[in-house]
């Protein structure tokens, strides 16, 4: 003050003491005031008659905004606030936000070199010149002042906060967590945020609220959640947008401390600037074993499922009947690998140098992309190296550095089950087909198998078990008998059939059928009989053997051996012939039951015109020629040959051999529903005489053509057998 003023301060002062009244320069609202007055310029008409400036409309309605704002979001605001009086409170410091003159009075006055009124007005002075120049710029159009609008970028208004704060090594703390460089933390997680963050640079903002509310006192150095989010939120800001920032800044920034939710800036360097340094040293080798040790345990032993890990070669995948987890290498992500697809397919169809029969059994899991993880391993890897330098480090550094450790680890686990969602299998079509889960996470299951195993479940790729009334309506049209064992390995051969999670259940199936009268079980015996023979009586799953000679037989088939065979067809053998007069011929006689199958027959009699026959079925022709019948009847079934006679015939000489015949071949067409008689008649007989070999040849004409389907289905069905499964097509 002036000597003039200090005259009128000692007169006002007196005549005060007379009537017992205390000096108060500025107190409470008066402050706020006071500040708005001296810097702005307001109409006359737009202040009281007590002196106070009167808002115009829209400033109103935006503090209007701002209460109704409050009162919906009470609980998350610091309790201290007046949240009843909100309106008042930010139409008395209107245009600054209520927490730009709090922060002052409730911490920065309590500096040494703070100077209430005269600093703070002139740091609000240039904060308002910068906040109108940028207005005017269009670059923003924020609703009020507010804390994390300060203009730190400024070196005026820096070095004025400075001064203020008495700390000008705050200087590099500034410039490289908030503003002041193009590469500022805070700058650059707004820059790689999403829209709605980046537009209202809510990482500035809550980094620049944090400087302020942790700076200026020596009570409370630190920011409360509260505090940042009654100091950045209102009506347009989504407070989930603020805890993302406070966590991405914690993660990034090299001078933000957090402690139990409470954050302060200081001179001090913090773990992520030692994070920083060791996480550029991490090799590639030891982030490639840390991903694949982390995979492993995200897919762990799982009842039903085999696992291999990491294959380039299909002989490192077993070919046997069961579901088999195969895990590709992340190196073989499908975003990444283009010809991940077509190893995929070749590592099914083959198996080393031969080709696989349990294709459908493989169940491939692949990566979506391998840099999330090695970016998560990484940052792991460095923690752990932080931890492992045996750092000395204060309490609360050491409770950061456990819970960075930790949540690098839970990360890491979450980018593998983000990662592994492309499930790659066989489809009825017999194509590889890709199933995508989805956004997957570690809550979603137990394990990452126990997951995709109910996902391939729900889709009906794999079930736990079968009915036998399912295998009666999958049965191949082909087979009289399905043996055991080409029953199992279909479900691990054939796409069209689905993956059974246990192999052995297959034995329950069989036994439940059994008993319920769907299906019979049997052995064969050389001689073509069935023993045992089970159908329709109780039976245990673990009686039921896996085998090439153990057959399963429908209802209909098991049928034909329980039924009392009866004489069905007579046939009499040669049906046609041609004689002499004069000259004998011997007739047979055999039957055939319902079943096609051979009869014997034994109540017979003969009858025949142009000619006499015995009951042995010796026919003797008589003189006359012309064309006869010899008639074979047996309980009411009968049958008849044709008999020529005549003189002209000539009789075939018969040479008599001196030594039999080594060998019989046969070479005809047989059609399909022959091929059990054949079997029954002919091969049976044959075998047990001595040694049959057969050379078969087959020409199938499918009535929807020779689709890939049928052909691998042939040849699975093929090398089942043990044979070639080399199949020409055209």
């Amino acid at each position: 003050m002036s000597a003039d003023d200090q005259s009128d301060y000692e007169r006002f002062k007196k005549l005060l003491d007379r009537v017992g009244k205390a000096i108060v320069m500025s107190a409470q609202t008066e402050t706020s005031e006071i500040i708005r007055r001296r810097l702005f310029e307001w109409d006359p008409r737009a202040v009281s008659g007590s002196g106070r400036v009167l808002l115009p409309k829209a400033a109103a309605e935006t503090c209007a905004d701002y209460a109704t704002w409050l009162q919906e979001n009470k609980p998350q605001i610091p309790s201290w606030f007046p949240t009843d009086h909100a309106r008042a409170t930010f139409e008395t410091t209107y245009p600054f936000h209520p927490m730009v003159l709090s922060v002052f009075e409730r911490k920065w006055q309590e500096l040494p070199r703070f100077q209430r009124t005269r600093g703070v007005l002139r740091l609000l002075a240039l904060w308002v010149s910068n906040a109108y120049r940028k207005g005017f710029e269009g670059a923003h159009r924020d609703p009020l002042i507010e804390p994390g609008t300060a203009p730190l970028e400024d070196p005026l208004f820096r070095t004025a906060v400075f001064e203020q704060l008495g700390a000008e090594l705050l200087e590099g703390a500034v410039t490289t967590d908030i503003s002041g460089k193009k590469d500022s933390h805070a700058i650059r997680l707004d820059e790689e945020a999403v829209d709605t963050i980046r537009k209202a640079r809510i990482h500035q903002k809550v980094a620049t609220t944090i400087f302020f509310e942790s700076n200026g006192g020596q009570t409370r150095n630190e920011a409360t959640v509260p505090e940042v989010r009654l100091a950045v939120g209102g009506p347009a800001v989504d407070l989930g947008n603020i805890e993302t920032a406070l966590e991405s800044l914690t993660d990034s920034c090299y001078y933000l401390t957090s402690e139990r939710n409470r954050y302060y800036f200081s001179l001090k360097e913090n773990l992520n600037k030692r994070f920083a340094d060791r996480r550029a040293s991490i090799s590639d080798d030891a982030i490639d074993a840390e991903v694949k040790e982390n995979i492993q345990k995200v897919f762990p032993a799982t009842d039903g499922l085999d696992r291999r890990f990491f294959p380039d070669k299909s002989a490192q995948i077993p070919d046997v009947p069961a579901i088999t987890l195969v895990v590709m290498d992340p190196e073989h992500a499908l975003q990444e690998d283009q010809k991940v697809r077509e190893l995929i397919e070749a590592m099914t169809r083959e198996y080393g140098k031969s080709a696989r029969t349990y294709k459908s059994g493989l169940i491939w899991v692949v990566p979506d992309s391998g840099g999330p993880l090695q970016e998560a391993a990484r940052k792991y890897l460095a923690w752990e190296d932080i931890r492992d330098e045996a750092l000395k480090l204060d309490e609360a550094q050491s409770r950061q550095l456990d819970a960075n450790i930790k949540r690098a680890r839970r990360d890491l686990t979450e980018a593998v089950w983000r990662s592994y969602k492309n499930i790659l299998l066989l489809g009825e079509d017999n194509a590889i087909q890709t199933i995508d889960l989805g956004l997957v996470t570690s809550s979603a299951a137990e394990s990452m198998p126990k997951h995709i195993l109910a996902s391939l479940r729900q889709k009906g790729y794999v079930e736990k078990e079968v009915s036998a009334r399912y295998l009666v309506r999958k049965w191949p049209p082909a087979f009289t008998e399905w043996s055991t064992r080409a029953v199992r390995d279909t479900f691990y051969a054939s796409p069209q059939f689905p993956r059974l999670l246990d192999p052995d259940s297959i034995r329950d199936t069989i036994a439940r059928g059994v008993a319920e009268g769907h299906v019979a079980y049997v052995a064969k015996l050389p001689s073509g009989e069935y023993d045992p023979f089970l159908f329709k009586e109780p039976m245990d799953a673990s009686d039921v053997e896996i085998s090439d000679d153990v057959y399963i037989l429908t209802a209909e088939e098991a049928g034909k051996h329980i039924e009392p065979p009866r004489l069905e067809k007579l046939l009499i053998t040669p049906t046609s012939i041609q004689l002499k007069p004069g000259v004998k011929q011997t007739f047979r006689a055999e039957g055939l039951d319902q079943f096609q199958r051979s009869f014997p027959v034994f109540k017979i009699s003969f009858s025949a015109t142009g000619g006499t026959i015995g009951s042995d079925g010796v026919f003797a022709a008589g003189p006359d020629e012309g064309s006869f019948l010899v008639t074979l009847a047996s309980e009411e079934r009968s049958a008849t040959a044709s008999v020529v006679i005549a003189k002209e015939a000539k009789q075939q000489s018969i040479p008599i051999a001196t030594e039999a015949p080594k060998k019989l071949t046969w070479t005809g067409m047989v059609p399909a529903q022959k091929w059990s008689q054949l079997y029954m008649k002919v091969l049976t007989k044959l075998v047990s005489s001595g040694d049959v070999s057969l050379r078969l040849s087959i020409e199938a004409v499918p009535k929807e053509g020779a689709r890939e389907q049928i052909v691998e289905d042939t040849k699975a069905a093929l090398r089942g057998l043990g044979l070639d499964d080399h199949v020409d097509t055209e």
